[in-house]
C-alpha cells in the first residue's frame, strides 16, 4: 500500500503540471479556441470523445458541471478531441525535459511495464481510464511518450477509484472537494472550502455541501470534524487498495524505479505549478497530507 500511494503522487507530479502549461496552452489556442480557454481540463476531456458535457462532469465528478460545459463549449465545432489529444502529445515530453531534464531517458524504459499495470486491470466503472487506456499507444521509438501516456492512464485509474468509492458513500462533488481539506495543511489554504470553490462552485453549493457533510456526521459548525477527517484518511486507503493491483502488475522493480526517478524532481514540479497556476492549486502534490503514509 505504501508503494501504492508513492507511486500516486509520482503521478501527480509527472502529469499535473500539464493543466497549466503555457506551451500547452499556446498549441491549444493554435487549433482555434480563443485564449486557449478551458485547456486546464480539456486535455482530459478528450479522450472521452464527443460526448455530452453531462457525461463528462459524470466521469471528472468533482469539477462543476457548469465548468465542463463551458470549456466544452469552447472548442465544440472548432476541433476535435484527437486533435485536442495531439497538443496534449505534443506537449508533454519538452514539458517534462524543461522541468526535470534526463527524467524522459529515465522513463523509457519502463514504458511496457507501465504500461502491463494498466492492462492488469478491469474497466468497468472506470470512464477515465478507460479511454486513456483505448487511445493508440506511441511506437517504440516514442517510448518517453509511452511511458508519460502509460502514467497518466494509471493516473486516472486511481482516480476513478476514487470517484467510485465517492459515489459509493453517497458524496457529491462538493462534498468532496471539502472533505479533500483534510488531505492538506489548510493553514496554506486558508480555510476548508478553496479545493471545493477551486472546482467552480458557488456559495450555495458550498452550503448545502456542508449540509450533506453534517447531516453524515462528518462535519459541524461549517468545518470537518474528527469522524470526517478519519473518514477521508480512510477513503485515501480504500483508493490505494483498489488501484494497488496495477501496481502490483507494473511489478515492484520498475514501480520503485518510477518512483525514485520521479521523486527526485519533486520540488521542481510544485515550483512549475507555483510559477504557472499558484501556490494553492494541485493540491495532490502537496506534501502535508497528515492521512498519507511515506515510507
Amino acid at each position: 500500500m505504501a508503494l501504492t500511494d508513492r507511486a500516486g503522487r509520482s503521478g501527480h507530479d509527472l502529469i499535473g503540471w500539464l493543466m497549466w502549461d503555457a506551451g500547452a496552452i499556446a498549441r491549444y489556442e493554435a487549433l482555434g479556441v480563443e485564449n486557449g480557454a478551458g485547456w486546464i481540463v480539456a486535455w482530459r476531456l478528450a479522450p472521452l470523445g464527443d460526448i455530452s458535457p453531462a457525461a463528462a462532469a459524470a466521469a471528472t465528478y468533482s469539477i462543476s458541471a457548469d465548468i465542463i460545459g463551458f470549456v466544452m463549449g469552447r472548442y465544440q465545432g472548432i476541433t476535435t478531441p484527437a486533435a485536442i489529444c495531439g497538443v496534449r502529445d505534443e506537449s508533454a515530453v519538452p514539458g517534462v525535459d524543461a522541468i526535470a531534464p534526463g527524467l524522459t531517458d529515465q522513463l523509457a524504459p519502463l514504458a511496457d511495464d507501465l504500461w502491463r499495470g494498466a492492462d492488469a486491470v478491469h474497466y468497468g466503472a472506470r470512464p477515465m481510464f478507460s479511454a486513456l487506456r483505448a487511445q493508440e499507444r506511441p511506437p517504440a521509438a516514442g517510448a518517453a511518450l509511452s511511458a508519460w501516456l502509460a502514467v497518466n492512464c494509471l493516473r486516472e485509474l486511481r482516480g476513478d477509484n476514487h470517484w467510485a468509492l465517492c459515489a459509493a458513500a453517497d458524496l457529491d462533488a462538493v462534498e468532496a472537494g471539502l472533505l479533500h481539506s483534510a488531505m492538506i495543511d489548510v493553514s496554506d489554504y486558508g480555510d476548508e472550502e478553496w479545493i471545493a470553490r477551486s472546482r467552480g462552485n458557488d456559495d450555495e453549493a458550498v452550503s448545502d455541501g456542508w449540509a450533506r457533510l453534517e447531516a453524515k456526521g462528518l462535519a459541524a459548525d461549517g468545518a470537518l470534524n474528527d469522524a470526517g477527517r478519519a473518514f477521508r484518511v480512510d477513503l485515501e486507503r480504500r483508493t490505494n487498495e483498489l488501484t494497488a493491483p496495477a501496481w502490483q502488475a507494473v511489478g515492484e522493480t520498475a514501480t520503485l524505479a518510477f518512483c525514485n526517478a520521479v521523486e527526485a524532481h519533486h520540488d521542481a514540479f510544485v515550483r512549475r505549478i507555483d510559477e504557472t497556476a499558484g501556490p494553492r492549486w494541485m493540491p495532490a502534490v502537496r506534501q502535508a497530507n497528515p492521512g498519507r503514509t511515506t515510507p
